[in-house]
């Protein structure tokens, strides 16, 4: 989801799509929230860690 969100934050940027580079913020977010859940040991929607 992290990597997904990059890709979007640059698509959006090179491309000058704003919905492209809202998208990747959130992405990103979620992506790094649901990644410091996982890491500490806090089973995020039924598993242990998230990849």
């Amino acid at each position: 989801m992290i990597v997904l969100g990059l890709i979007l934050l640059l698509l959006g940027f090179l491309l000058k799509i704003s919905i492209l580079w809202t998208l990747g913020i959130v992405l990103l977010v979620v992506g790094a929230v649901l990644f410091l859940l996982g890491s500490t040991g806090r089973a995020v929607g039924g598993r242990r860690h998230y990849w």
